[in-house]
């Protein structure tokens, strides 16, 4: 049976463009931030979740995906990434005043981008790989004042409203919110898909609009900010313990892991 679509859905996919998983991070000599120079950067994977499932649910329902990202110049590749997956339009908060902005003062830029177009849906990552904070997509619902449910492993939308499974320790809970609200993504939601080389050059056309605090109506003051970056300690040399006699082997590893590592 063919069922008719279900009327428009407006959505939003916020992103964060934070070093690839694989790139060699270094802290500055100062402490005050890493490296940046030759660092590959990409879109947060927890965000790529936010965004695929959003286009799936434009797929099936019709309406439109905006992406909404905050940072420097160098963000827009990945809202271009985003485009090129199949999102319809983006927009670019950039401002000096709002480098290294905390958790709330990113969501209240958000916010201020967010609210001017009435989404039904706002779908965030769960958290973002570089902080590892969590806080971003809650703080955003608050200040949107509607619902907020995190760490989404499946949704369902009819009828005006969600229904969602999230993953708990040896259980699930199963969640019904009522639209508009924002969905905080977790891995297993979907399978992000790549963009294809027509997506790419279809997101080059696709209208990205630029927008500083001003525009926003904000007077940034950021809240909280790092003080300092302190890589982890080098690790210790390991230690191999040598001879033919299993038995006297054994003797002295137990004796270094009781007298040196001293953790029996």
């Amino acid at each position: 049976m063919r069922h008719e679509k279900e009327e428009n859905v407006n959505i939003i996919a916020c992103v964060k463009q934070v070093p690839d998983t694989e790139a060699q991070i270094r802290v500055k000599a100062d402490g005050s931030g890493i490296e940046e120079g030759g660092i590959k950067w990409v879109m947060n994977p927890y965000d790529e979740y936010g965004v695929e499932e959003a286009l799936r649910l434009k797929e099936k329902n019709g309406g439109e995906v905006t992406v909404v990202s905050l940072g420097p110049a160098r963000v827009m590749e990945t809202i271009r990434t985003a485009l090129a997956m199949g999102a319809d339009k983006g927009i670019h908060i950039q401002d000096a005043a709002l480098d290294g902005a905390d958790a709330y003062t990113t969501a209240s830029a958000l916010a201020a981008a967010i609210k001017e177009l009435n989404p039904d849906i706002i779908f965030c990552g769960q958290r973002a790989i570089d902080d590892d904070q969590g806080q971003v997509g809650a703080i955003l619902a608050d200040l949107l004042d509607i619902p907020q449910v995190s760490m989404v492993t499946k949704l369902e939308y009819a009828d005006g409203a969600v229904k969602v499974i999230r993953a708990i320790e040896g259980a699930q809970l199963l969640i019904e919110a009522k639209l508009p609200c924002v969905i905080t993504a977790q891995k297993g939601l979907n399978e992000p898909r790549y963009a294809s080389l027509p997506g790419i050059m279809k997101a080059k056309k696709k209208p990205v609009d630029v927008k500083d605090a001003a525009a926003l109506g904000l007077n940034p003051s950021v809240n909280a900010k790092v003080v300092k970056f302190t890589p982890p300690p080098a690790r210790a040399a390991g230690k191999i313990v040598c001879g033919d006699d299993p038995a006297a082997k054994a003797k002295e590893l137990a004796r270094l892991l009781r007298e040196e590592a001293k953790i029996i």
